[in-house]
């Protein structure tokens, strides 16, 4: 399966490419993933952002079409990470749900090797559709 195309906030952008910046070469390294999606995003103004993309602090649920279970995450950088219901940008499942569209899927890796199908069902909030852009 081709990777959809994806579109990011000039913001989301600037704050996620710092973050690879400051990372240490070793947890970089593993972000590989992120980069490539980022490379090949469409990137527009936050007040330009149609509301059905995944940005950064959005609500999403989405479905793993291996088992049919549909997850609810916010979408976070990693200092807003590890309390319930969010997910972190530097996860596999964070990179993969950046700048899909509702109806999309892609495939990720899991933390074992073995790739799954996500598909974006709903964005119950995104930050752009509700007026914050410097969020």
């Amino acid at each position: 399966m081709s990777k959809p195309p994806i579109t990011v906030s000039r913001i989301d952008m600037e704050r996620i490419e710092a973050l690879l910046e400051r990372l240490p070469a070793a947890e970089a390294d593993r972000l590989d993933a992120l980069r490539a999606e980022l490379d090949r995003a469409d990137v527009v103004e936050p007040a330009a952002m149609p509301e059905h993309i995944v940005t950064m602090n959005s609500t999403v649920t989405f479905e793993d079409e291996s088992n049919r279970e549909k997850l609810t995450l916010t979408l976070v950088y990693p200092a807003a990470a590890g309390t319930p219901g969010t997910v972190s940008i530097l996860a596999p499942v964070g990179s993969a749900l950046l700048g899909l569209a509702q109806g999309q899927q892609i495939d990720w890796p899991t933390p074992d090797g073995r790739k799954r199908r996500l598909k974006v069902l709903e964005i119950a909030y995104q930050p752009e559709a509700a007026g914050h852009f410097h969020r």
